[in-house]
């Protein structure tokens, strides 16, 4: 493709192209067929653009966006998880297919991806508002893959290049205290007061916790195996990431709440947390109908159920255990997610004051007769502590 295009270029230059000779199946040859290209003019009486001339013989060598789009598709689906190639087969669907289906994807330029992107941000969103910039982004990330993939089989300009992501605000965490913890767990219906419980103390995402099966508890070891998960009525092997594949740990309020559901288990599922009729727990159907209801009768902020992961990852950062830790339990692949989410839970990360610094630094190593000062432990100070210590006289043994 790039030695045709290559030779197309310098016979324009030398004013010797001839679409017809070089297309000759082309359904476009009958329209140049009227002028040949004479030093980059054509012998018409009226010169005719020669960036025209040019691309439109590599738009007609490359497949439509539809086409193309098919078979990127087909290609990528193996490595896709079943929700992922959902929501990516709902985004050409809603927005790609009508602005770009029969474009070639040669013609389809930068000046086209930033007329879509102004088109997606005056489309409604939730609340009444303007769609937002993650869902711009997730949008316009479908795209992107795509037709990077396409300039690199066509040996096509980058259409994407000098095209960043909007900026957008992290969303906000907001767990809840221990003490609403233990609020919710005690006004939870009993058939349910388990599986909140479960979840708040394990930090299992909604399809993991949903998704889990008998086979998959183990009381002897003490450890939740992360196998499997469920979503959008459907059962799915793996989880959303490697590192979301884990063992968790049972805390010994969760093992009392698995043993508890055990003696109550339905005979027939072999779900942990199941409907009446054995069915895995609907996440729609418990967000609307238990937990938002239950918010809202004991006044409590309204949060996602979601929020029970970071209220287990928080607690356990403000109880001082290690964060590699936590991020493994939390199936992260590493520590970063946790600074950069719950930065402001980290013991130590809230004081804004430096006052443990300033109180090592107020400590000499020697003083100037010579005597080695005792070093109180920082670590287990308080700020008013701290503050005392810093502005206090070295400490001599």
């Amino acid at each position: 493709m790039q030695a045709l295009l290559n030779r197309v270029e310098k016979e324009i230059r030398h004013g010797v192209f001839d679409y017809a000779s070089t297309f000759p199946a082309s359904t476009k040859a009958a329209r140049f067929a009227e002028f040949t290209v004479t030093g980059g003019v054509s012998q018409q009486q009226e010169p005719v653009n020669c960036i025209e001339v040019v691309r439109d013989p590599v738009a007609v060598m490359t497949p439509t966006f539809r086409d193309f789009s098919k078979t990127w598709r087909g290609e990528m689906a193996p490595q896709w998880r079943r929700l992922h190639r959902e929501s990516v087969d709902t985004i050409f669907k809603a927005h790609l297919l009508p602005a770009f289906s029969d474009k070639p994807v040669a013609t389809i330029g930068k000046a086209e991806i930033l007329a879509f992107r102004a088109a997606l941000a005056e489309l409604p969103g939730r609340g009444n508002k303007k769609l937002s910039a993650p869902s711009i982004n997730k949008v316009i990330g479908i795209p992107r893959q795509c037709l990077v993939e396409a300039a690199n089989r066509f040996g096509l300009p980058d259409s994407f290049k000098g095209i960043n992501r909007l900026k957008a605000r992290r969303p906000d965490i907001h767990p809840f205290s221990l003490q609403e913890v233990e609020q919710i767990l005690a006004a939870m219906r009993s058939d349910f007061r388990g599986y909140c419980a479960v979840r708040f103390f394990t930090g299992m995402r909604t399809g993991e916790i949903n998704g889990l099966k008998w086979k998959y508890v183990d009381f002897d070891k003490e450890l939740i195996l992360v196998r499997e998960t469920f979503a959008a009525g459907e059962a799915e092997s793996g989880a959303k990431t490697e590192s979301s594949l884990r063992d968790i740990p049972m805390l010994p309020t969760v093992k009392e709440a698995l043993l508890a559901q055990q003696e109550c288990r339905h005979p027939e599922s072999e779900y942990v947390f199941c409907t009446h009729d054995g069915n895995p727990i609907d996440a729609h159907n418990f967000a609307n109908h238990v937990w938002y209801p239950l918010l809202r009768y004991h006044g409590l902020d309204k949060r996602r159920p979601y929020q029970t992961r970071h209220t287990i990852a928080t607690l356990m950062l403000a109880s001082g255990e290690s964060p590699e830790w936590i991020a493994r339990l939390m199936g992260h692949t590493n520590t970063q997610m946790l600074f950069t989410g719950y930065s402001r839970f980290v013991p130590n990360l809230t004081r804004q004051d430096g006052l443990a610094n300033a109180g090592l630094l107020s400590r000499r190593t020697k003083t100037s007769t010579g005597v080695v000062p005792s070093t109180p432990d920082l670590e287990s100070m308080t700020s008013d502590e701290l503050r005392a210590e810093a502005c206090a006289p070295a400490r001599l043994t």
